[in-house]
């Protein structure tokens, strides 16, 4: 038997590996036994895939399970986003969406993702719950389920998410100044699954890598410099103003500027509340992961907002989206949800609000970015990630656990955060962090800096300090 755990966002294996559809059947079983125990009253569950391959497959596998329990089946036909399928689950007051979905991974990978009511990540404690319930063995007849006879007795019916999405965008932004401001858009879809709806909602922006294919050209849809580089050099000929990028299940986003220079996730999550209360008048909390630019918590000084850190997964931050009034929620790696929508990670949501506040202001994201350092002052970010031995990935860990860095090159060490990994904080502003992958002999170093070569010099003295 397969022990099958939910990492920090789901659960992900390789295909026909441990991703096989008795794996998933069995996941399929531990969801509907939890949503028959929390929610006994006529039961549903919001269903479906992204572009991966098999996907229709191993979606039809979970409905074979869900409909034998006696639920209700919403399924979506054809590719859908994570974004949809949990706007799906908020609409229909379902007890579950769920997703097929590896997101950002290789394309050899496939995953589950399970989303609550109210249209965000389940909390962590109620996955865990899921997680123990999973049986050694799913103990079905797969191929006896007919999902024909399920459609007829009601147990199965179609959802067509895209175009319940696509009437939330419209009803949602001024599309109409976002369409005819004169400023030119770009999409790189990354063969994911954002692919369809911005060629419905804004069918003359130039797209790049709009098309199903679920090899994605043997390259992991993670929208970040280093995979869109096709994409930087094609706004970079000119004629786009600003590029947005999303990953696999367009959850995350990617962003350019019109000179085809990458716009990291901690300058849009500032953009973003910029926009919101500067612009909107919008009001409520801010929430980031401790990997995010500590520039958010001056932002929010400034506009006089709360503002909290948690540990690194959505997950987390959609626990307080769903209890308190927040304005955003958002993680270094692109995830990012506001207001108005739903407690999500959303790429395209994301990249639409940037452009309805280019479109409305008249001004270039680099005058807009602009606006945001007149506040809180210019900065630049980098990440390595460390392939080194379990090893010195342990014994790193423990010289930090202990307090043994002192001095990060030339720079003093001035307060360390522990809330997820360790943060080092420095004079002017400038930090730090060292957090391990828990799956893999992965060290991830962060490092924040007045400029890029600064901040590419603290991440290399950091390599000496730890002697990787």
């Amino acid at each position: 038997m397969t022990k099958i755990k939910f990492g920090t966002d789901g659960w992900r294996a390789i295909i026909a590996q441990e991703f096989t559809v008795d794996n998933v059947a069995r996941v399929s079983v531990a969801v509907a036994q939890w949503v028959k125990r929390e929610f006994p009253d006529k039961p549903s569950i919001v269903l479906g895939h992204d572009c991966r391959f098999a996907g229709e497959l191993f979606a039809e596998t979970a409905a074979k399970v869900f409909v034998h329990h006696g639920i209700t089946v919403h399924l979506a036909k054809g590719f859908v986003s994570t974004p949809m399928v949990s706007l799906g689950a908020f609409n229909r007051k379902s007890a579950m969406g769920v997703i097929l979905t590896a997101s950002h991974n290789p394309p050899s990978y496939n995953g589950y993702k399970l989303k609550g009511i109210y249209g965000g990540p389940l909390i962590p404690e109620h996955v865990q719950e899921v997680e123990d319930m999973i049986p050694a063995e799913h103990g079905l007849d797969l191929a006896s389920i007919d999902l024909k006879k399920a459609k007829s007795d009601g147990l199965l019916l179609d959802i067509d998410l895209e175009t319940m999405y696509v009437d939330h965008v419209e009803a949602n932004f001024d599309m109409k100044s976002i369409r005819e401001c004169g400023q030119q858009w770009g999409y790189d879809a990354m063969w994911g699954a954002g692919q369809n709806v911005l060629k419905r909602i804004l069918p003359k922006a130039t797209m790049l890598h709009c098309e199903y294919d679920p090899s994605f050209k043997g390259q992991a849809p993670e929208p970040i410099d280093k995979n869109l580089q096709e994409f930087s050099n094609l706004i970079m000929k000119g004629g786009i103003d600003c590029g947005l990028a999303t990953d696999g299940d367009a959850d995350r986003i990617g962003l350019y500027n019109g000179k085809g220079e990458f716009i990291d996730s901690h300058h849009i999550i500032l953009l973003l509340i910029h926009y919101l209360v500067n612009y909107k008048k919008f009001t409520g909390k801010v929430v980031v992961a401790v990997s995010t630019t500590p520039k958010v918590k001056k932002l929010c000084e400034h506009y006089g907002l709360e503002y909290q850190v948690t540990k690194i997964g959505f997950k987390w931050i959609c626990g307080i989206m769903i209890k308190e009034d927040v304005l955003l929620g958002g993680e270094e790696s692109g995830g990012i949800a506001i207001k108005g929508h739903i407690p999500e990670r959303d790429g395209i949501w994301m990249g639409l609000t940037i452009w309805e506040f280019m479109a409305k202001s008249g001004k270039s994201l680099d005058d807009l970015i602009e606006e945001v350092y007149a506040i809180v002052g210019p900065f630049k970010y980098e990440r390595n990630d460390l392939h080194i031995s379990e090893a010195l990935k342990q014994e790193v860990l423990k010289n930090c656990e202990n307090g043994s860095y002192k001095k990060i090159g030339d720079l003093e060490v001035r307060s360390v955060e522990t809330i997820d990994g360790y943060k080092f904080h420095f004079d002017n502003d400038q930090w730090m962090m060292i957090r391990a992958s828990g799956t893999e002999p992965v060290l991830r170093c962060y490092a924040e800096s007045d400029t890029l070569a600064n901040a590419r010099k603290i991440l290399a003295d950091c390599q000496k300090a730890i002697g990787a």
